[in-house]
């Protein structure tokens, strides 16, 4: 059973990378799982919120081993995240052979989102070659500042 799943909430533990081998040669893959409690603030009034029906959920991408590291260093503890994936409920046998299941997410995406973030440093393209690179400038940038509902047909047309 599986149902697509979005929903924004707050990382609660350090990130958990377990790392799987593959045959044929490839690359080896990696799971990222994040615990995540997804809120449901809801107003109160006077700017206050209350969070009604919060839950928390186990999240699991799953990317070549690499990427995996490198994500788990990448996302941390309080971090605000919007997670797109599959909900699926996972079964196992217990410690006393009873059947036990829970709901988790399948990932497909985890996106940062910008709360309490300091600084974002992308990272250099190793391909590009080092040289100067003079910025043109985008079409419209001759528009007048202001001037945006008097000229809406320069976004409407293509070059």
């Amino acid at each position: 059973m599986s149902t697509h799943f979005e929903g924004e909430g707050n990382i609660g533990s350090d990130p958990q990378v377990k790392v799987f081998p593959t045959s044929d040669n490839a690359p080896p893959r990696g799971i990222l799982r994040l615990n995540v409690f997804f809120d449901n603030p809801v107003a109160v009034g006077e700017g206050n919120f209350e969070d009604r029906g919060g839950f928390w959920a186990p999240v699991e991408i799953s990317r070549d081993a690499d990427t995996c590291e490198q994500w788990s260093q990448l996302y941390q503890r309080g971090m605000r995240v919007m997670v797109a994936g599959r909900m699926i409920r996972d079964q196992w046998t217990g410690v006393n052979n009873e059947e036990r299941s829970a709901m988790k997410v399948r990932a497909r995406s985890v996106g940062i989102l910008p709360y309490r973030i300091d600084e974002v440093v992308m990272a250099q393209k190793a391909s590009v070659p080092d040289q100067t690179v003079q910025p043109s400038e985008p079409p419209g940038a001759d528009v007048p500042e202001g001037s945006f509902e008097d000229n809406e047909s320069t976004c409407l047309t293509s070059e």
